[in-house]
């Protein structure tokens, strides 16, 4: 018996797995899902430029309403983003792209060979309106199977094979067929026994309404990830009691510092800073909580990328673990979230 991660270019040791961010898309077309059209004229022309140095401090502001910066689509692009995460001691990094999003597992091997990052893929379904047709038609157990056959056999004719359930998503409040996918996610990750990334929806309750809806398929909490968790759950006293459930806890927002007007002030939804980040991250060290903690970017627009002056896939190497150490984290505190807790959360055992 032995633990490995399942990248896209074949399964590897879990010791081999290194520093690792859990939660970031490469490659994704959002327009279809995020977009909200500008109600001023003014701001509709913007909503139709190319994301560029001129409009950022616009697109900050207003990310969703933006079509350019919703898709990325270049590997080039994609490749030199993950250089400046190599070259800044990176070694793994999830990507959470689903089918209705823009997954391309060719791509994905292309980006891995290039940049020599060992790259997991998810499988599964996101919020509703990005699922597929055939989700509507497909039973609990239909889903079940293929996404256990995308870790065995690999998506579709491709023989590249996920390595993570997820982000499966839910909308707030959740929909039927969110409901189903999430129930048929579940079973899968007990048979399969890897991890299960969730993106709940814009409320507090969401988090433990989709902990409710896994356990009776079986799910181990354990092996859930509650993702986007800082702009979900902002009181501590609740984030202890989402944890206590044995879930991980996923700060994956790191280099966010602006609330957008869209999606979230007219949520009441309020971004915290990453200072603010590390003092509740530190507090959830405090009460035990370390183990259970990731951390990440989420990068999904192209305004969080290098090139067009957002922070990258390698903020948190280069400017949050320094920050860390002066804020008095210890190295094995710095360690656990960015390489011992990703490497126990995507891991999966086999047998020779």
């Amino acid at each position: 018996m032995f633990d490995v991660v399942q990248t896209v270019l074949g399964p590897i040791p879990a010791t081999d797995l290194g520093i690792t961010l859990s939660h970031e898309h490469l490659l994704c077309d959002q327009r279809h899902v995020t977009f909200k059209e500008p109600a001023e004229p003014e701001e509709r022309e913007l909503a139709r430029r190319p994301v560029s140095l001129e409009i950022l401090h616009w697109i900050q502001l207003n990310w969703g309403s933006n079509l350019d910066n919703l898709v990325l689509d270049s590997e080039q692009a994609a490749i030199d983003e993950a250089l400046w995460y190599r070259r800044a001691g990176g070694e793994s990094l999830v990507d959470c792209t689903l089918e209705g999003l823009g997954r391309n597992p060719h791509a994905l091997v292309r980006i891995a060979r290039a940049s020599g990052l060992h790259i997991v893929m998810g499988s599964g379904y996101y919020v509703a309106p990005t699922h597929p047709p055939q989700v509507a038609r497909m039973t609990e157990d239909e889903i079940t199977a293929e996404i256990m056959r995308e870790f065995t056999e690999g998506v579709a004719d491709t023989g590249i094979c996920a390595g993570l359930i997820g982000e499966i998503g839910s909308s707030w409040p959740i929909v039927a067929e969110e409901v189903k996918v999430f129930r048929a996610a579940g079973a899968a990750q007990r048979e399969l026994g890897c991890g299960l990334s969730v993106h709940p929806g814009r409320h507090p309750d969401s988090p433990l309404q989709i902990l409710e809806l896994l356990r009776p398929a079986g799910a181990d909490p354990r092996r859930v990830i509650i993702s986007h968790v800082e702009r979900t759950v902002q009181s501590l006293d609740w984030l202890k009691v989402l944890a206590d459930t044995g879930c991980y806890l996923e700060y994956d927002l790191f280099g966010t510092e602006v609330t957008a007007k869209y999606p979230y002030r007219e949520l009441g939804i309020d971004i915290p800073s990453d200072v603010q980040r590390l003092d509740q991250i530190r507090e959830l060290f405090d009460a035990g909580y370390g183990s259970q903690l990731l951390f990440s970017h989420d990068v999904c627009t192209k305004h969080r990328m290098r090139r067009y002056g957002g922070a990258g896939f390698d903020h948190i190497l280069r400017n949050i673990v320094p920050w860390m150490r002066e804020r008095g984290f210890t190295e094995p505190e710095i360690r656990q979230p960015v390489v011992d807790n990703p490497r126990a959360a995507f891991a999966m055992s086999r047998t020779h």
